[in-house]
Order: C-alpha cells, then structure tokens, then sequence
C-alpha cells in the first residue's frame, strides 16, 4: 500500500496490519500475554525489554523488530501481564491500516487532514491532548510523531477497550510515559521536544524513552 502523495518510504516491504478498534492489531490481540505475542510474531526479534513507566515498574515494553537491530513494534504489558497498548515505528513498523486509511509513516499534515476528515463525517470524534497529538479515544488511537531518515513521519499508538477511556489524555490516560516523549505533533511550551530543554522532572536518573 502507498503511502501517500509527497511521502517517501524508507523500506518498501513492510506487513500490512489491520486496525480492528480496541480487540487487535493484526496478529496481535490486546490482553494477550508475552509469550502469546511472541507466538503471534515468529518472524519478530526481540531486541530489549523496558521499564515504559518511570513510577510503575510492573508496566514494561518490548522491542521488537523483523530484522535484527531494527525496531518495528513496541507492545507493552500492565501489571497482570497483559498486552494493552501497541506502537508501530513510523520508519521500520507494520503499516496499520484503519478502514483503509494508512497511519503508519504518514506525513503529520498529510494524515491529519485525512483524520479530520473522518471527524466531519461524523465517523469518529477526533480530540487532540494537552501536548497536541491527536486521537480518537473511541477507538483507542493516538497518532504521534517520530524523527527518520525521511523526515518526522506518524507513530499510531493503540490500545485496547479496557484502556480507551481518555487515551489521547496524557495526563489521565493509559497509554506509557515513554510513548509521549520526543518529538510532539504540534508545538508545545515554546518546543516541538518533550521534556523541553532545561525541564527538571524528578524521573529516575537515566529513564528515557526506547526509541
């Protein structure tokens, strides 16, 4: 599938994964263990394992990658174990697809207007979070952005039904801290950056985002 006019693709086979809202991502359904993940992926590498919280240490991500030493999918495990939130990497992960509408490795301006579009259809109420990245929490969708080799592309983080609930929230809603750092999709406090320059946290030293 393409991606779009005026975009570029930094590696032309990659897998086809369908959204179906707040049950699965492809092969992967959420409230799946990590083993089942790892069943469900056999031709995934796992490159790490990660703390995605830096209070909530039972909270944890893999790293997964189709070729070594390249990160494609990030899943992450609550504390009972189950998977509850999928992100794709914008230049190496599966491109996920949402009735059609691809997510992953999408210019911003390019997938925004797409997505507003479905809000005026009235197919799905689109709300943006207090660092401006957009999201559908009735299906459990934020969109993010990642720097590549092509230029900053859309990140799709997802999540389940029983995490949808104020999703695009980054205060209040389930998706990890480690998913909303980096680069922002719209300017934030002065700076495109979270944490901004010079922002004191009370973080555990060396806590930083996977990707």
């Amino acid at each position: 599938m393409g991606s779009g006019a005026g975009e570029t693709t930094t590696e032309p086979v990659r897998p086809v994964w369908v959204l179906t809202p707040l049950e699965s991502v492809g092969p992967l359904r959420f409230g799946m263990s990590a083993d089942e993940v790892r069943a469900a992926l056999p031709e995934a590498v796992e490159l790490s394992r990660f703390s995605a919280e830096p209070f909530y240490p039972e909270i944890y991500g893999l790293q997964l990658g189709f070729h070594p030493a390249v990160p494609a999918v990030y899943a992450y495990f609550e504390g009972t174990g189950r998977l509850f939130c999928v992100a794709a990497d914008a230049a190496h992960g599966p491109r996920v697809t949402l009735d059609g509408l691809e997510l992953t490795g999408r210019m911003p301006a390019l997938l925004q207007e797409r997505v507003l579009d479905l809000h005026s259809s009235g197919t799905h109420h689109v709300s943006y979070g207090p660092r401006g990245n957009p999201g559908i929490n009735g299906i459990g969708m934020v969109l993010r952005v990642q720097d590549t080799e092509d230029g900053v592309r859309t990140r799709p983080v997802l999540v389940g039904r029983e995490w949808a609930d104020r999703c695009t929230d980054d205060w209040e809603g389930s998706i990890p801290e480690c998913e909303w750092l980096g680069r922002q999709w719209c300017v934030y406090n002065g700076s495109d950056m979270y944490p901004p320059p010079g922002y004191a946290t009370n973080w555990p030293a060396g806590w930083t985002a996977p990707f």
